[in-house]
């Protein structure tokens, strides 16, 4: 048996470190799924990242993998068991394949059952943490994971809090990695990681850019402190996908979009979904947003084309700007603000959101969410500027509500009296703009409403209703 192990091992790294005949690459890998009494789980569904199988009666998996391209094999956890984790991070629904490959090919996967199934949890998105150096983790570690983990200690009361934080967590620097991921350890919430374009190591390609066999590639990193870049697993009624959607081509340069090979494993992995089934995705760069297109993701129509049949939410980090996109009535895009906001720079994104982070209440199949400002409470939901405050629209004022989409409505009051609708604009956030040294490069969003006081009024007060008829008032002296 150690002579075997022996030579898988050095067969392994052979076909790792050189160009080998693909033939040599492939293994035969196989295990179980079972409870933590060693019973079998039927129906699981194990995947290496481009074929797929069930665990059959006896919860027994098998497949036979090119470990040239396939790093991991995992599996999507069933509602009916808990998450796997270890100290609050996800681990343990994957294993890498050199380790299935030194262990004779075999791996087990174990779950634990659910004392009771509950269709009701919280999803926290977090998006963009982007530290680059000793500074901005302290402020990542001081403002905003206290932020989070007081937050999920409250919702944690009622219902299971699943955290996904959606790229970025780097800023280019892989020597964080340690840092970062002790930080968001023991939080309360079981957290899940999505790759961005600053998370890759850029002295190298992305593995399928890469010649075959390559040991060296621009996910390695990522990988090995947080497992697959595709993934998935259930919670609840919701079906929840992760997918890298970065595709770096070397010389500091990447295009957003999913590969063809990718979409090729969504469609595998969602036939197992039924159609009309709550489907939550998890991608860094954008696929819809209207303003700033170049942060777009080249395949959008491919994708769509995909999640056709699901009700489906996005979400998304990536340009730093806040922006909800309700594509058709059934897929609905989250470009949240980032957590470091403009860079570390100040307090908000680049469009005037606060740094901060989405919490989401998934009850079933219906969503209700809600933007967590950083060192704020949940009642702050739009910044309000006075007369003269906001420099291209002196003589209004003027409302930023960030969360906004066509289903709300921003109404203002004038000494009391109704006016009716702010009118929306697009301009570049006042706060944002201040912060640069030309104003011009500040970006524009659409999430902008302004009201024309009339000469020698004394009060002006702002109602957002959101779309779940929840209503956020701000009231201001002039």
């Amino acid at each position: 048996m150690r002579l075997s192990k022996i030579l898988i091992a050095s067969v392994l790294t052979s076909c790792l470190c050189s160009g080998v005949a693909a033939q040599d690459a492939w293994f035969d890998f196989s295990g179980k799924v079972m409870d933590k009494k060693g019973k079998g789980i039927e129906g699981v569904v194990v995947n290496d990242g481009l074929s797929f199988t069930t665990t059959n009666a006896a919860g027994e998996w098998a497949l036979r993998s090119d470990t040239t391209r396939s790093k991991f094999v995992s599996i999507s956890t069933p509602a009916a068991y808990e998450l796997p984790q270890q100290e609050g991070l996800a681990d343990g629904f994957y294993v890498p394949v050199r380790t299935l490959a030194l262990r004779g090919g075999r791996h087990d996967f174990v779950l634990a059952k659910r004392d009771r199934q509950t269709d009701r949890f919280c999803y926290v998105a977090v998006s963009d943490p982007q530290v680059r150096n000793a500074r901005e983790m302290k402020r990542w570690r001081q403002e905003t994971v206290p932020d989070l983990c007081e937050v999920i200690d409250s919702l944690r009361q009622t219902r299971e809090v699943v955290g996904m934080t959606l790229g970025d967590l780097v800023f280019d620097n892989m020597a964080l990695y340690d840092e970062y991921k002790t930080s968001v350890k023991n939080t309360g919430a079981v957290f899940f990681q999505c790759i961005g374009n600053h998370d890759l190591d850029k002295r190298y390609q992305d593995l399928h850019n890469m010649a075959v066999g390559t040991p060296v590639y621009g996910e390695m990193e990522y990988h090995r402190y947080f497992g697959p870049t595709d993934y998935s697993f259930n919670i609840g009624k919701a079906h929840v996908v992760t997918m890298k959607n970065l595709n770096y081509v070397g010389g500091k340069q990447y295009i957003e979009s999913l590969t063809g090979a990718q979409i090729a494993w969504l469609e595998k992995d969602l036939s197992y979904v039924p159609k009309g089934s709550l489907v939550i995705l998890n991608m860094h760069a954008a696929a819809w947003n209207k303003l700033g297109r170049d942060g777009n993701i080249r395949n959008a129509a491919r994708l769509k084309e995909v999640l056709e049949g699901y009700r489906v939410h996005v979400f998304c980090g990536h340009t730093h700007f806040y922006q909800n996109v309700e594509v058709t009535p059934q897929l609905y895009q989250h470009n949240i603000g980032a957590a470091c906001g403009a860079w570390w720079a100040g307090w908000v994104n680049q469009c005037g959101a606060p740094n901060g982070y989405l919490v989401v209440d998934v009850d079933g199949e219906q969503l209700k969410w809600h933007y967590k400002s950083t060192r704020r409470d949940f009642s702050y939901q739009f910044r309000l500027y006075g007369k003269g405050e906001f420099r291209s629209q002196s003589s209004f004022v003027v409302a930023n509500v960030w969360d906004w989409d066509d289903a709300c409505r921003i109404v203002w009051y004038q000494d009391g009296k109704p006016m009716g609708d702010m009118e929306q604009f697009v301009d570049s956030d006042e706060e944002r703009a201040a912060q640069l040294k030309d104003r011009s490069a500040a970006v524009k969003t659409a999430h902008l409403f302004r009201a024309l006081p009339a000469d020698g009024a004394r009060q002006i007060r702002v109602e957002w209703t959101n779309r779940f008829g929840e209503v956020f008032t701000q009231t201001m002296d002039l």
